[in-house]
C-alpha cells in the first residue's frame, strides 16, 4: 500500500490542531509510511539522554516530536495564506504542486 503526504522537506506549514495550534514553522522531516512530519521548534518534548563514551555528558535535551501530516496545512510562499495543493501536469510531463488560493506553483 503506497502512502501520500501533502508536505515535503522545506515547506513552511500551520499547525491546525493541538497545543501547538496556529503555530508556523519549517518541515524538517517526512515519514510516509507512518503519515508523520517533523517541524522546525513545534512539538517540543524533553528527552532524556544517556551518555555513551567516557567524558561524553548525558541529561535532558528539548527535541521537536514527530506528529501527523493531517495536522498541518502549507502556505503559499507567494499569497502568503495556507492552502491546500492541487497537482498539474506540465506540457513536459513533469508534476507540479499548485495553490488552490493563488493558481501559482509552490
Amino acid at each position: 500500500m503506497i502512502k501520500k503526504v501533502h508536505v515535503k522537506t522545506g515547506d513552511t506549514v500551520i499547525v491546525l490542531s493541538g497545543k501547538e495550534r496556529s503555530k508556523k514553522g519549517k518541515v524538517l522531516a517526512v515519514s510516509p509510511k507512518e503519515g508523520k512530519v517533523i517541524i522546525e521548534g513545534i512539538n517540543m518534548v524533553s528527552k532524556h539522554i544517556k551518555p555513551r563514551k567516557m567524558g561524553e555528558e548525558g541529561g535532558i535535551v528539548k527535541a521537536e516530536a514527530a506528529m501527523y501530516a493531517s495536522k498541518v496545512q502549507i502556505i503559499c510562499p507567494h499569497c502568503g495564506k495556507p492552502t491546500r495543493v492541487a497537482h498539474e501536469i506540465a506540457e513536459d510531463g513533469t508534476k507540479k504542486r499548485i495553490c488552490k488560493k493563488c493558481s501559482k506553483t509552490l
